[in-house]
């Protein structure tokens, strides 16, 4: 008897060896259990496959990734269909389904079925984890074979991890992927990867063709489930998504180290001081080992992520949060994605009439797949404000503490004014007054404009709030961001009010623990953290409010308990 390596997995391959005739009645009960296991697997992630119907000339699949409806697919799957479509899932049924998010550059798109909130889904495995030799299987729809909706299943071992694949005519880029030697033909894109759990590893995309028959040859590609969760809440708030950059280039040093070979004078790290020549030692608390490595981790984040960023200037080593831009204008990006469908794969279909269901749910707007599903998630995000709101008292919010040198401090926050006491001078700002005029206290880039568009956030709610919306996902803490499945997420809303931009980073209980603030486009933003103790103590205050200009300490603010309605 030999087992794979990974003997803890329930249905691990076992084969059984003897001499002569073996009665079927004889096999060991191994073997039965392991077949049994498989098929219970391989049924798990067919439940989760969605195939996509385009009309009479086009589709491919995709894979639920919420009991209420949200599947991936890839974005050249729903490009030449447009926004409506109809989803067919393994139990027989059909869904009208809308278009969400797209990432044109990534090939990801996520798309709503509608009629259920119990949908069968697929849960998120931590890809890094994947090895080559791993068992692994796909559930999708080529050829549109599946017109009794019951997926094509395709079984093979992972053949490579970290691939970095280059656009080939299209903006399409494949980063950090997972190469496969199973059976992906057309048809199959946008569909789930899963391994012998059934849980979802990929989603798949690309593969070698040959040059006539378009028939699989064995080498395949998914995109990574750690970049479809770094990319989920961004497509989820209807917007068209883009991928980071850095803002610089990098290069192979004659000694075999990756440094910086280019870099614009206008990106946040040189702000934070990174040169030429310097060398990256990591990004996101990944080692950078080589220039492919540094593509790979790079491409599988959204534009406007922060993440630590380690590098080497001369004998000297640095350390700072940078924040990403992004790879394309907004304006490109929407050309860009407009024109990508010419290079497809699946075929164009001519367009009809949007299905009655999904009218109300299609909102198109410049910058956004559908505008509508951020709205859904800027409401969402609203409630569970509500909720931090019913716990706070009524009147001004009061904050008084020490900073770090012992200084006293003392914060006032109320429809009317807003002010702030430090050692240093008092600042005011009025109800009415321009916040971009006043970045006060000095130095600080903005943090009583920060705190008191907080206030109006949780007391009003961010439909009364300027222009807010759902901006995705992002780390609750950049920090102390690490690159791969546990990285903390949390709701983030973008603001534009009084002259200002804003981001507020929301925990699930409501509570802000992130302010970025832009006084100037183009500035560095005041950035606030703000700590607070565990939610089931109900704390109406946080226990400290940290602020950063340009990459260092305005002051770290320690509050003190709230008594009263003084808080």
């Amino acid at each position: 008897m030999i087992a794979v390596r990974r003997t803890s997995w329930a249905w691990a391959a076992v084969l059984v060896i003897r001499v002569g005739a073996t009665p079927a009645a004889t096999v060991d009960p191994l073997v039965l259990d392991a077949e049994r296991a498989r098929v219970e697997a391989i049924g798990r992630g067919s439940a989760a496959a969605v195939s996509i119907f385009a009309g009479d000339s086009g589709g491919g699949s995709g894979v639920l990734l919420t009991p209420d409806g949200y599947a991936a697919t890839n974005f050249h799957v729903v490009q030449p269909i447009g926004p409506a479509m109809t989803c067919g899932l393994a139990d027989g049924s059909l869904h009208d389904a809308v278009l969400v998010g797209i990432d044109p550059t990534g090939d990801l798109a996520i798309v709503k079925l509608l009629g259920r909130d119990d949908f069968p889904c697929a849960e998120l495995a931590d890809s890094d984890a994947v090895e080559p030799g791993d068992f692994c299987f796909a559930a999708g729809n080529p050829f549109l074979l599946a017109t009794d909706l019951a997926p094509t299943v395709t079984a093979g071992i992972v053949s490579g991890v970290h691939r970095y694949q280059f656009p080939a005519g299209t903006i399409l880029e494949y980063t950090d992927c997972i190469q496969v030697d199973l059976a992906i033909n057309p048809g199959n894109s946008g569909g789930g990867l899963f391994d012998a759990e059934a849980r979802l590893i990929g989603v798949n995309g690309r593969a070698s063709f040959e040059k006539r028959g378009r028939v699989n040859v064995g080498a395949a590609y998914a995109i990574s489930a750690n970049q479809v969760r770094n990319f989920l809440g961004c497509l989820r708030s209807g917007r068209i998504c883009d991928h980071a950059t850095l803002g610089a280039t990098v290069a192979t040093s004659a000694d075999g180290r990756v440094v910086v070979s280019e870099i614009l004078e206008s990106s946040d790290a040189w702000r934070r001081g990174l040169r030429y020549d310097d060398e990256i030692v990591s990004l996101a608390g990944r080692p950078v080992p080589s220039v492919n490595a540094f593509k790979n981790l790079l491409g599988t984040f959204p534009a406007g992520w922060q993440v630590p960023l380690v590098w080497r200037q001369g004998a000297t080593r640095h350390e700072a949060v940078v924040r990403l831009g992004g790879v394309h204008s907004a304006a490109k990006l929407a050309t860009l994605a407009a024109a990508a469908g010419e290079e497809a794969p699946e075929e164009a279909v001519k367009r009809p009439p949007l299905p009655v269901p999904v009218r109300d749910l299609y909102d198109p707007r410049p910058g956004y797949a559908n505008h509508h599903f951020a709205v859904v998630e800027r409401d969402r995000v609203a409630t569970a404000l509500a909720t931090f709101r019913d716990v706070v008292p009524p009147g001004p919010w009061v904050f008084s503490g020490t900073l770090d040198d012992g200084g006293e401090f003392r914060i006032e926050l109320s429809d009317a004014a807003a002010s702030i006491d430090l050692p240093t001078g008092t600042s005011t700002l009025g109800a009415d007054d321009d916040f971009d005029r006043s970045p006060v206290p000095p130095g600080s880039g903005g943090m009583l404009p920060a705190l008191v568009l907080w206030r109006r956030l949780v007391i009003e709610g961010p439909a009364a709030v300027g222009h807010t919306t759902f901006w995705g996902t992002a780390p609750r803490d950049p920090a102390t961001m690490r690159a791969g499945a546990g990285v903390d997420l949390a709701d983030v809303l973008e603001t534009s009010a009084a002259g200002v931009e804003a981001r507020f980073t929301v925990d699930e209980s409501g509570r802000v623990v992130g302010i970025d603030l832009w006084a100037e486009p183009e500035a560095d933003p005041c950035e606030m953290r703000l700590a607070w103790p565990p939610a089931s103590e109900g704390a109406v205050a946080p226990t400290t409010i940290e602020v950063r200009r340009r990459g260092t300490p305005f002051g770290t603010f320690h509050l003190r308990p709230a008594t009263g309605e003084s808080r």
